[in-house]
């Protein structure tokens, strides 16, 4: 990448270190969450990620959405948890691993297809024997009959990367992952999937390395897709390193001042919200700041269970309940639904801003 984008790339990551982002409860789940789900909304997915979260904690599906949409998702994300365990262990990656890679993406949404050279499945990962175009009409990918061994070489260059790379240069890490995605989804290896294995592939050289992994989201396609096509256009690699690296110095910094917005907001406004509750409604101080903390944690969330309460601060089911009825009581947040699948809301009536009232 070029010499100013490392340089910003260093001084943003070493930012998001001193704030802590990364140490925030739930912080890589959800940051994993959200790479998830934009990789498989690029492919055409319509899943949010309230909607992921739901069906990857509760197991709860969308009425919104189609299984095949939801099984993208689920798929992604056991790939992603099998990626991450296995890229530990630092051993080389062959074939046989990207294959395996690649059927865990496509498990349960991969096709069977017949060919004049045979038969295989994207579901097992197996690589394609025939050829394809990049969209309709678009260029020709590498002759199928080419891919195992340019996949074999590409494997042979990856690992000679990873043994010869210093980890502490964290630009060269990044590149060497981007790098890794541009050659795999060149090379294509797959009727389906070849999008969403070749993320994957970068995150996961990214936290074998130990870096903040990149997201590309559903916003950056476009620009995404070209720069793809730009560099295999030119025969220019540096077209694609430096739009990841831009594209990753661009949600670094959201989320760098998002953070500092809503840490800024919520040290004074959880103050102010907790004297409201003991002033009116007579509460004892640790009780109204735990159920201050109950409404910052549901105040970017479109519902909330008990269950996810619970699960966040350690209380016993009987507790979170108690701790629910009294603010649904006090008109700060709204039930719905029967005891056995109620769901809490921030009050329509009554909303965060209203509630802090500063």
């Amino acid at each position: 990448m070029k010499k100013e984008n490392a340089e910003a790339l260093l001084m943003l990551l070493q930012k998001h270190k001193e704030l802590g982002i990364s140490e925030q409860i739930d912080y890589e789940k959800f940051y994993l969450y959200s790479i998830i789900t934009h990789s498989t909304a690029i492919e055409g997915s319509t899943v949010t990620e309230v909607e992921a979260q739901l069906l990857f904690d509760e197991g709860i599906t969308s009425s919104k959405r189609t299984m095949q949409e939801q099984m993208m998702n689920l798929d992604l994300k056991a790939a992603y948890e099998y990626g991450m365990q296995w890229i530990k262990l630092h051993n080389p990656i062959t074939i046989d691993w990207l294959v395996t890679l690649a059927a865990k993406v496509m498990a349960r949404t991969g096709s069977e297809y017949n060919s004049i050279d045979g038969s295989f499945s994207s579901a097992k990962g197996e690589l394609r024997k025939l050829n394809v175009t990049a969209g309709l009409g678009g260029p020709s990918y590498l002759a199928y009959q080419k891919v195992p061994s340019r996949l074999e070489q590409f494997c042979s260059d990856l690992n000679k990367r990873r043994s010869a790379i210093e980890p502490t240069d964290v630009a060269a890490v990044y590149d060497l992952s981007f790098w890794a995605h541009y050659e795999l989804v060149t090379i294509h290896p797959w009727a389906d999937g070849n999008g969403r294995t070749s993320r994957l592939l970068m995150n996961l050289l990214q936290i074998e390395f130990g870096v903040l992994p990149t997201k590309v989201l559903k916003e950056d396609k476009s620009e995404y897709i070209q720069a793809l096509i730009d560099s295999r256009e030119d025969e220019n690699i540096n077209i694609f390193l430096d739009c990841m690296a831009q594209l990753h110095l661009q949600h670094l910094k959201t989320d760098i001042d998002k953070y500092v917005k809503s840490a800024d907001v919520e040290m004074v406004d959880k103050q102010a919200l907790k004297k409201k509750m003991v002033d009116k409604w007579s509460i004892k101080p640790s009780l109204a700041e735990k159920m201050v903390d109950i409404l910052v944690f549901m105040a970017d969330k479109r519902e909330t269970t008990t269950e996810s309460v619970v699960h966040q601060f350690g209380f016993t089911i009987t507790t979170a309940k108690r701790y629910m009825r009294q603010l649904t009581e006090f008109g700060y947040i709204e039930a719905q639904g029967g005891n056995k699948n109620r769901t809490y809301r921030i009050s329509t009536t009554n909303s965060l801003g209203k509630i802090y009232n500063i």
